[in-house]
């Protein structure tokens, strides 16, 4: 048995995974809200109750060092060496989230991603991997000849690079309110909604009628924006999601030529599912190709979205048979294959 985990900065999501046939096979999972426990053990232990498991890895916002970390958004310090000692598992790995979705691109099918863009589908190289949702991931997927190699990066958190007047202006308003730098994850992320929209309202001059301020203020901005940008009920919401998409897209295509990859980009991160629609009108295609002389080699890039919301999972689960068959000499999945 297999635990796998995603901690992330609102919840801590664990599954457990056996293997059948070689693939990796769901068993059960429960998501937890992180600022409600103490830390990551408290939480494996009240998830696995009198279970045993005989490996455990857990992907994590955040540049992992020598088995250890401080979280960037939770004031957890994890350590897998004191993990695997306190919950009295083998085997106990931690790596960045972001690594963990590139380990879990492996274990898709076709049915869990959807194409945005063709591109060049024969085309075989270095892939990436962008993901927004409580904060922004970046990763990349290094073609080493055989196979793609997931790597860790902190990408999400680099400056942010305003492209026209309204961006030009979000980023001096943004300055303002956060006094210094501001880099993507603050407009590609969960607060990026209500970063933009206040932009808008309070910038701008916007329309904020009194209803919609009221469901802002007792309802979950960022499912209010949404829903009302999708269904065209509202013009500043329809705005912000606007706004918002193009510079995923845009940020997107700046990851895809530092990377490379003719591969292609993968969304992952919870926003992108529920936006699918936005992400289909061409408005981050848009952004994601427009590179200047570079734009064909955008446009030849696949462009995919991960579907399935146990994806980073998948990839914590194959991670954790991986290392652990290297170090005990023994491997479960090519057991189940047998």
């Amino acid at each position: 048995m297999i635990l796998a985990g995603d901690v992330g900065g609102t919840k801590v999501h664990l599954a457990l995974y056996d293997f059948t046939n070689g693939k990796l096979a769901y068993i059960r999972d429960e998501k937890y809200p992180a600022k409600d426990y103490s830390g990551l053990e408290e939480i494996v232990k009240l998830f696995l109750g009198d279970g045993t498991v005989t490996s455990a890895c857990f992907g994590v916002p955040g540049p992992v060092r020598d088995g250890r970390l401080r979280l960037t958004n939770l004031p957890w310090t994890l350590d897998s060496r004191e993990l695997a000692h306190n919950l009295k598992i083998d085997h106990v790995f931690l790596i960045n989230d972001l690594e963990a979705n590139g380990y879990g691109v492996a274990e898709l099918t076709a049915d869990q991603i959807y194409t945005i863009a063709e591109g060049d589908p024969s085309q075989i190289g270095n892939r990436a991997l962008i993901a927004a949702g409580t904060g922004l991931g970046e990763g990349i997927l290094v073609w080493n000849g055989k196979q793609h190699v997931p790597m860790p990066s902190e990408g999400g958190h680099s400056d942010y690079a305003p492209r026209n007047e309204d961006e030009i202006d979000l980023l001096r308003f943004l300055q303002q309110k956060y006094q210094g730098r501001i880099s993507f994850e603050r407009i590609v992320s969960g607060m990026g909604f209500t970063n933009i929209y206040e932009f808008l309202r309070d910038v701008r001059g916007m329309e904020e009628p009194a209803w919609l301020a009221e469901r802002m203020a007792t309802e979950d901005p960022n499912a209010v924006i949404t829903e009302l940008a999708l269904a065209a009920k509202s013009e500043i919401c329809i705005k912000v999601l606007d706004m918002f998409v193009s510079a995923y897209g845009a940020e997107a295509g700046n990851l895809a030529l530092k990377v490379l990859s003719i591969g292609g980009l993968y969304i992952g991160g919870g926003i992108g599912p529920r936006i699918v629609e936005k992400l289909k009108d061409g408005t981050f295609l848009k952004a994601f190709t427009d590179k200047g002389r570079l734009s064909q080699l955008l446009i030849n890039m696949p462009v995919r979205l991960i579907l399935e919301p146990r994806a980073a999972l998948l990839g914590a689960a194959a991670y954790a048979e991986a290392r652990a068959a290297e170090l005990s000499g023994t491997s479960p999945r090519a057991a189940s294959a047998l």
